[in-house]
Parts: C-alpha cells; sequence; structure tokens
C-alpha cells in the first residue's frame, strides 16, 4: 500500500463518485489524506483533487471489488457509505484497498483498525434500519400514507424492499427530514429522492380518530406493574419517540364508549354505541 499523500480528494457526494475517487487513487497510486464533499464548506491548506464522476470509472472499480476482492465486500464498502461514520469515505477507500489485496477473507481481519471501524459503522446502520421497521408511524392524508423518521443513518435504501412488499397495494411517503430524501412508493415502483423542507399536512378529523385508537389500544395492552421505562429506552431510544403515535401526548385515548377521557364526544363514535357486557369483555 502506497504511502498517505497530502492531497485531499474533492467529490459529488454520491456513492458512484466515491468509487471514483477509488479510481483516480489507484491510477495516481496515492492515498489521500482527505475525501470531502465538494459542497461541504471546508478549507485546506492542502493540495486539493477534484474527482469528476464517471459511470464506466465506477462499474470498472465496481466489477472489480467483486472480482478480486468478493461481493461481501462490495456490499461491505456499500453500506458504508449509507452510514453516519464521519470519515467514511476515507475509510471505504483503504477498506477496499485492503479487500483487493486479501480478498474475501478482509471481512475476518478484524484486528485491522480499518475493518473493525467500517464494519462498526455497518453494524450501527443495520441496526437502526431493523428498529425503524418497526417504529415507523404512518398516517394519512388524501390516501397517502406518509411518515417523517430522524435517523442517524441513510437509513431508506436498506427500508425501501421492506415497505414496498409490505404495502404493494398501498401509496407511501417515507421522509427521512435529516438527510432531506424520501422514499416515494405508488403502483409498484419507487424512488429515493431529495425532498427539501416537507412538512406533511395537518391531520384531518378520521385521521385523529384512529390515532386516539391506536393510543387507546396501546394503554389497554399495558401492564402497569411491569412498566419499565429505563429498559424501554434501552431497546426505542428516546430520540424515535417525537415520531410514535403512542408517545405523543396529543393523541388522546378513547374510552369504550367513543368519548375522549375528558368527556368530548369524538366526531366518528356516537354516544349510541352499546356497552360490552361483562362476558364480551372477559378473556
Amino acid at each position: 500500500m502506497p504511502e498517505r499523500s497530502d492531497i485531499v480528494y474533492v467529490y459529488d457526494g454520491s456513492f458512484e463518485g466515491l468509487l471514483c475517487c477509488i479510481f483516480d487513487s489507484y491510477e495516481h497510486n496515492e492515498l489521500p489524506f482527505e475525501i470531502c464533499l465538494e459542497d461541504a464548506g471546508q478549507e485546506t491548506l492542502y493540495p486539493v483533487h477534484y474527482v469528476y464522476t464517471d459511470t464506466a470509472k465506477a462499474n470498472r472499480v465496481k466489477a472489480g471489488i467483486k472480482k478480486k476482492a468478493s461481493y461481501d465486500v462490495y456490499k461491505t464498502a456499500e453500506l458504508g457509505y449509507y452510514s453516519c461514520h464521519p470519515r467514511k469515505e476515507l475509510l471505504i477507500s483503504d477498506f477496499v484497498r485492503l479487500g483487493m489485496k486479501h480478498g474475501r477473507k478482509t471481512l475476518s481481519m478484524l484486528a485491522d483498525d480499518t475493518v473493525s471501524e467500517l464494519l462498526g459503522a455497518v453494524k450501527g446502520l443495520t441496526r437502526e434500519s431493523h428498529q425503524l421497521k418497526g417504529f415507523v408511524r404512518f398516517s394519512i392524508y388524501s390516501g397517502v400514507m406518509t411518515a417523517v423518521i430522524e435517523p442517524k443513518n441513510f437509513v431508506l435504501p436498506l427500508l425501501q424492499d421492506h415497505f414496498c412488499d409490505r404495502y404493494a397495494s398501498d401509496t407511501f411517503i417515507i421522509y427521512d427530514k435529516i438527510h432531506e430524501y424520501a422514499l416515494l412508493y405508488a403502483r409498484n415502483r419507487s424512488a429515493i429522492t431529495p425532498v427539501y423542507n416537507y412538512k406533511p399536512p395537518d391531520a384531518d378529523g378520521e385521521e385523529l380518530l384512529f390515532r386516539s385508537l391506536w393510543k387507546l389500544f396501546y394503554d389497554t395492552i399495558a401492564v402497569e406493574e411491569r412498566i419499565n421505562p429505563r429498559c424501554r429506552m434501552s431497546h426505542m431510544q428516546k430520540r424515535y419517540w417525537r415520531h410514535l403515535t403512542e408517545m405523543d401526548e396529543q393523541n388522546e385515548p378513547l374510552n369504550l364508549r367513543g368519548k375522549k377521557r375528558d368527556g368530548h364526544d369524538t366526531p366518528f363514535l356516537g354516544q349510541d354505541r352499546p356497552e360490552l357486557s361483562e362476558t364480551e369483555v372477559s378473556p
């Protein structure tokens, strides 16, 4: 592996652009000191090399990694790109060089700082995407299911197949507020696209009703004696709570007669709903 140089690579932020950085690194036989986004606004005293995204170069690097290292090494590099590691570009570049040298066994080289650090970043990404598969809460606006998330990592590519398969007959939007991207799905077609300053519309009466019903269900099945806030936070960090319907105090639960706990009628459940007998409510 060549010596670390004092040059900084600047690219457009795309995964193809990062692969082109790796291509140029091999072509010039140098290891960049840093790899930065062109719009990051960082100033440096080091010489700068601007890397232009070339699909042909990116495809050559992609094919080379899969052939000389392995598909798993390539996939790890791709997942690392979606992570929130602050220096992921340089980490991936160094990891790819190890993969091209050692092949498939690179992934088992856990004593190597580059490998262990990248695998740790990928683990954080996959864990967060797994959690969000259960934490995403949709609201319906004009027939479109809409959810807002605030993940640390760029998890939309990992959520895409799961939600498109699960809601194949629906239309939905999952908006990543942190990265300002949205997963859009309709009629068996999906796309991940930049969306800036998106704000869901105000919920209508029917949506508010179903939020209240979900809150009622959540409160009803809870066993008060077994409530353990610390244990809950270890499985569901508080940063997720702001977008969970059951954790929003504004979603006042309904009682079984169709009234809110403050005594006001709901717009859809009337007072004529029959009361449940003891035999109907008992297990």
